[in-house]
């Protein structure tokens, strides 16, 4: 990262000290903004402006997300309308996530959160095509930013669903999967999701 980056994310951690391993995610992946990741929707004008928002904030507009972004979810996880906008609580819900992942592993949880986008995001995927009046379903590569956008929304919906029902707090549930998913443990939703995506993928290929 930057080192001339001087802001610390909530006033506590250091971005400059985050790594990412994965070259084609660099471009995509931003650590540049200011302490309070809120920009008020500033970085959604343009096509692609999303890729140069800080990773935080786009984690932090995911848990805030009304619906269970896909069917195939059976119904499980549909959050209700009253949940969206709620960009503070939601903010809270992030900065407390990132206090018990410190406390749990003595890292940067900035540095586990990229670990985690890192390791949750799919490499192949399918798509449906149309040819001669046959449709039928063909494996492609994931493009870096779809990737990292497929990280996020699994790591909200592992949260909602973590903390639905239960005594578990959102916070709880978000430092869990984080923490899962950065050690690639076959126990986090998002992993689960990742190698479900890609088998499908090479059964179409």
């Amino acid at each position: 990262m930057d080192k001339q980056e001087t802001f610390l994310v909530f006033g506590k951690w250091d971005p400059s000290e985050v790594t990412i391993r994965d070259p084609s995610l660099m471009r995509y992946v931003s650590m540049k903004g200011k302490e309070i990741p809120h920009t008020f929707g500033k970085g959604t004008r343009h096509r692609f402006e999303k890729g140069s928002l800080n990773i935080v904030e786009r984690l932090i507009n995911k848990t805030m997300r009304s619906g269970q972004g896909k069917r195939k979810l059976s119904g499980k996880y549909i959050r209700g309308r009253n949940g969206c906008g709620k960009k503070i609580q939601a903010m809270h819900i992030v900065e407390g996530a990132f206090d018990i992942v410190e406390k749990r592993t003595s890292k940067n949880p900035l540095q586990v959160l990229i670990d985690a986008i890192q390791n949750a995001g799919p490499r192949e995927d399918t798509t449906r095509i149309q040819k001669g009046g046959v449709s039928y379903t063909v494996s492609v590569d994931v493009a870096p930013l779809k990737k990292v956008d497929e990280s996020l929304k699994n790591l909200a919906l592992a949260t909602f669903s973590g903390s639905f029902k239960t005594k578990t707090s959102a916070s709880e549930a978000l430092a869990k999967e984080l923490i899962a998913a950065a050690s690639e443990d076959n126990t986090s939703f998002s992993i689960k999701r990742r190698d479900e995506m890609e088998r499908i993928a090479k059964a179409s290929r």
